[in-house]
């Protein structure tokens, strides 16, 4: 069903703000033939087990991504923001397997829902989306060798500086809302080891602690 008028050109916007590498065909065919939906900071978006109908190009908001153990544990892979698209969706979508990990809002997040019937037509007719899908593929891929670099070579105080780092890249302000629990849950350590690593950090004069808020220092 192809979208309306006012519709297409909301989509179009978007595309043009963080998606202007792709080709104007290629932006019409999806203005076309997407949807956009909204998620509520907390919502889940996609979920262990789940079956895709589509793949997401992230347009505003952030998502996290993570991995759910036996016992409800979690440990966190990367964020996704505006500009990106998540490519376990696209492997997903395109191969009819079911998801391996959980993606959830931490922000009001927007995302254009491709559908999975297009994937094919996609790659073979429009070189933008496929230098796209491959890039897509190689910073995902990237950012799960920091992830497994951290874990298997760095001590748990440089696993939490390098996270810090990555929260205030991600964030794009040296002021974030994060809960020492949230750390601990995203890194698989225990609340007390990463209050008393952050308390550590602050004496050294990287960051200042607040009520559920993180300032790095210069």
């Amino acid at each position: 069903m192809i979208n309306s008028t006012g519709t297409q050109r909301i989509i179009q916007d978007y595309l043009n703000i963080h998606f202007n590498f792709f080709s104007q065909d290629l932006k019409d065919t999806l203005a076309q033939n997407c949807s956009i939906r909204t998620f509520e900071p907390g919502e889940l978006m996609m979920q262990t087990g789940q079956y895709f109908k589509s793949t997401m190009l992230i347009v505003e908001g952030m998502v996290k991504l993570y991995r759910e153990s036996d016992e409800g544990g979690e440990f966190f892979i990367y964020h996704l923001e505006a500009g990106n698209a998540c490519a376990l969706s696209m492997i997903c979508a395109t191969r009819q397997e079911k998801s391996q990990i959980l993606a959830k809002a931490i922000e009001h997040t927007t995302t254009l829902l491709v559908p999975i019937a297009m994937m094919d037509e996609l790659m073979s007719k429009h070189k933008s989306w496929y230098y796209f899908v491959l890039e897509t593929y190689r910073n995902r891929f990237e950012e799960l060798l920091e992830v497994v670099d951290s874990i298997a070579f760095k001590s748990m105080d440089e696993r939490l500086e390098f996270y810090l780092n990555n929260q205030q890249r991600q964030f794009k302000n040296n002021e974030f809302s994060i809960t020492h629990q949230q750390i601990a849950d995203d890194l698989h350590s225990s609340r007390e080891v990463i209050s008393r690593l952050l308390k550590k950090m602050e004496q050294r004069g990287l960051l200042k602690l607040g009520r559920n808020t993180i300032t790095m220092q210069p």
